[in-house]
C-alpha cells in the first residue's frame, strides 16, 4: 500500500517536471505552434524532428503512462472501493491516460509521414499536417477537460472524506475550472496556459505530500496536502 503511494508521489512530482519541460521546449526552444502559415509549420518539423519526438516522449507519451500509476495510487489513498466518486474519477484519469499518450503518439507518426511527403510536395505535407494536428488537438492537445472533470472529481471526493486537504482540494477546483473552459474558443488559449501552470503547482504539491505522508489518510486525520 505505502509502496503505491511512494511511486504515486514520485509520478506526480514527474508529471510536474514534464510540464515544465514542456512549456520551455515548445516554447523557447521549438516554437512550432507559434508559426502560422502551414509550408512554414511543415519545414520547422523536418528541420527539428529529433527534438520534437524526445519531447512528446516526454511531455505526451511517458506523461500519460506516469499518469496511470498516480491514478491507481489516487483511487487507493480516497478509498476508491468504497467511493463511487472516487471510482469515477480514477476512470476520467485512465482516460486522460490514454488520451494523452495516443496524442503523443499520432503527432510522432504524423511527423515522419510530414516529413516524408515535404521534400517531394511540401503543399501535400502541409494539407496531412493540417489534418494531423486536428487530430491531435482535439484529443488532447488543445483541449484539457478531460484533465479538468478528473482534477474537479478528485477536489470534490477529498474534501468528502478528508483524505485531501482543504486548501488543496479547494486549489483543485480552480486547477479543474481553467480544464472546462479549454473547450471554448475564445478562452481555449488562455485557459490551457492557465491549466498547465497550476498543474505544476497542483502535481508537485500533490507529489510531495504523498511522498511525505505514503499511508492513505483515514477520515478525520491530520492532512498535510
Amino acid at each position: 500500500m505505502n509502496q503505491l503511494q511512494k511511486w504515486g508521489g514520485a509520478a506526480a512530482l514527474y508529471e510536474a517536471l514534464a510540464y515544465i519541460i514542456g512549456f520551455i521546449g515548445f516554447i523557447a526552444v521549438v516554437n512550432v505552434g507559434g508559426i502560422a502559415d502551414p509550408l512554414d509549420k511543415v519545414a520547422a518539423i523536418v528541420a527539428n524532428q529529433g527534438m520534437l519526438t524526445a519531447l512528446m516522449l516526454i511531455v505526451y507519451v511517458a506523461w500519460g503512462a506516469s499518469l496511470v500509476v498516480l491514478t491507481l495510487a489516487l483511487h487507493e489513498r480516497l478509498n476508491g472501493k468504497n467511493s463511487a466518486l472516487a471510482r469515477t474519477a480514477t476512470a476520467f484519469g485512465l482516460i486522460w491516460s490514454v488520451l494523452v499518450i495516443a496524442s503523443g503518439m499520432i503527432y510522432i507518426v504524423g511527423m515522419e509521414t510530414v516529413v516524408a511527403l515535404q521534400a517531394a510536395n511540401p503543399e501535400q505535407a502541409a494539407t496531412v499536417w493540417l489534418a494531423i494536428g486536428s487530430i491531435f488537438n482535439g484529443l488532447g492537445g488543445g483541449v484539457e477537460v478531460v484533465g479538468g472533470i478528473w482534477v474537479l472529481l478528485l477536489s470534490v471526493a477529498g474534501l468528502r472524506n478528508g483524505r485531501l486537504s482543504r486548501p488543496f482540494s479547494l486549489f483543485g477546483f480552480i486547477v479543474g475550472a481553467a480544464g472546462l473552459l479549454s473547450v471554448i474558443p475564445t478562452l481555449s488559449e488562455i485557459s490551457t496556459s492557465i491549466f498547465g501552470l497550476t498543474q505544476i503547482v497542483w502535481f508537485a504539491w500533490l507529489g510531495i505530500n504523498m511522498l511525505r505522508q505514503p499511508a492513505p489518510v483515514t477520515q478525520g486525520a491530520t492532512v498535510t496536502a
